[in-house]
């Protein structure tokens, strides 16, 4: 377990990253979040791909 412990923190830093690039493009960063807990780098890949949501008024 002792060496499985860099990765999960790795991992979850990856995702509060990922939250917070998600709310930079006006998208949830709780369901990017979590998202990211399961797609990893794939969820950072849709993330810079995927348009800024324009805000609502």
């Amino acid at each position: 377990m002792e060496d499985r412990f860099p990765f999960f923190v790795g991992w979850g830093t990856l995702s509060l990253i990922n939250a917070g690039l998600a709310q930079a493009k006006n998208r949830s960063g709780l369901v990017w979040w979590g998202l990211s807990l399961f797609l990893g780098p794939l969820a950072t890949f849709l993330i810079v791909i995927l348009d800024r949501v324009p805000p609502r008024e």
